[in-house]
């Protein structure tokens, strides 16, 4: 693996790719042509241009679904040139080398979600693109999150194949994160949705709700399903046991322990959680919630919340992602009381596998992958949230059936194997898109 800084370019000769739709259909442009490639064939090793507007490596949703989406393509013999945010560590892979943009003197870190600062890292990311699409020679871009409208024209100009990976709607982000009301915005992300699928040779979706969405588009030819089933797990081996994840907290030996990993997203439902655990604590006050990840400033906000409510939490800040399961397994009951989206939570899988019984928000963000024989699903209302978790932590043999059952539907339906097997299939899918015609089937 190589790492590159997008200080070693020249950004000013290069310019943004027009926004209008002439352009997108425009022809090859001879300055960047790639002659057609010899490795550009069903089953062959291809040379991927990789467009990731994230920090890269962060451990969160998106670069988790990134670093396992290029960890199954450099094990399939492809190559990934990774284009990506000046932001993140350095991932150590075969075959994948990190070219970072460059970095704005006002910015260093980027929240989760639409915001102004993405705007600004983002017009680095095209120049960067554009600068290593016209050095090399690649047989495919592969583009995620609103870098696909920049991985569709730069694919045309290449005269090359454009596979976008769709970790969310993007019309649907806007009112996620809340970043804006504005109907005109909105519909600019449409279109720029619109124009990105349908330019795309294959359309990569993560969960059942966007493989439904781009049906509903009329491209469902185009899509092909592959869940994050490897979640936020690596394949890094532990440093830590569930005993000295105890010790290190100060968690009793015996205390029944609550589990929620992830960011600290207004989506997530940590209020929630916190307000079912200020009500468990009331009935059971040897019970304690161990909550992994959040920022600095959003551990001290949620710190407070927690307090408010009575919740007896007990705050870890980010982890090590190696170190996660280790935390998985240390606890008795694992939580996800997200409150809105349709996307499933990388942590759904990781605790599917991790065979420990799981209490979830009864909503499509869950019920796509959980149902009752895998978890205990309820409205998402303290009460209810609060007697869930009671529930289960008075009940032992319920946990050890609904872990069981977890840990065989993970085993079932989301293996790493099927997670290959279809990422190969996106890709032969793609190689197949830049073959030649056969003269013969020509009318």
């Amino acid at each position: 693996m190589t790492r590159l800084s997008g200080e070693d370019y020249n950004p000013g000769l290069l310019s943004q790719p027009p926004s209008s739709s002439a352009s997108l259909a425009s022809p090859v442009d001879p300055d960047l042509r790639n002659e057609p490639p010899p490795s550009a064939l069903p089953g062959r090793p291809m040379r991927i241009l990789m467009l990731a507007p994230e920090p890269f490596f962060e451990p969160r949703g998106t670069p988790f679904s990134e670093y396992h989406r290029i960890k199954a393509l450099t094990e399939l013999g492809h190559h990934v040139d990774l284009v990506t945010y000046p932001f993140g560590s350095d991932v150590r892979l075969p075959n994948l080398r990190i070219i970072r943009s460059a970095r704005p003197p006002f910015l260093s870190s980027v929240r989760i979600g639409p915001s102004i600062a993405k705007l600004a890292l983002d017009a680095l990311l095209v120049v960067t693109a554009v600068r290593q699409a016209r050095r090399e020679t690649y047989d495919a871009i592969h583009s995620h999150e609103e870098a696909g409208l920049l991985g569709v024209w730069l694919a045309r100009r290449l005269g090359i194949p454009h596979l976008y990976d769709m970790h969310s709607s993007l019309p649907q982000q806007l009112t996620n994160f809340k970043f804006a009301r504005s109907r005109l915005l909105r519909r600019a992300f449409e279109v720029m949705e619109d124009k990105t699928v349908f330019g795309s040779d294959v359309v990569i979706t993560i969960c059942q709700d966007l493989q439904d969405h781009v049906h509903r588009m009329g491209a469902g030819e185009r899509a092909v399903l592959i869940e994050n089933v490897m979640g936020g797990d690596v394949e890094d081996p532990p440093q830590l046991t569930p005993a000295s994840i105890r010790d290190r907290w100060q968690i009793p030996a015996n205390a029944p322990l609550v589990l929620y990993t992830g960011t600290f997203e207004h989506y997530q439902g940590l209020g929630l959680l916190f307000d079912a655990m200020g009500i468990v604590a009331t009935g059971r006050p040897d019970v304690r919630l161990l909550v992994v990840g959040g920022r600095p400033e959003q551990v001290e906000a949620a710190r407070t919340r927690a307090l408010h409510a009575g919740a007896p939490a007990i705050f870890t800040g980010y982890q090590p992602a190696r170190e996660i399961p280790a935390y998985v397994a240390a606890c008795d009951v694992l939580a996800s009381p997200r409150t809105s989206g349709t996307n499933t939570p990388l942590k759904i899988y990781s605790y599917l596998r991790a065979g420990k019984p799981i209490v979830a928000t009864d909503l499509l963000t869950h019920t796509q992958v959980l149902d009752l024989d895998t978890a205990v699903l309820v409205k998402p209302e303290p009460a209810l949230f609060a007697a869930a978790i009671r529930g289960l932590l008075d009940d032992p043999p319920r946990r050890e059936r609904l872990g069981r059952a977890a840990a065989e539907r993970a085993r079932a339906r989301y293996s790493r194997e099927s997670y290959v097997a279809r990422t190969r299939l996106a890709f032969e899918r793609l190689a197949a898109a830049a073959a030649p015609a056969d003269p013969s089937s020509r009318a």
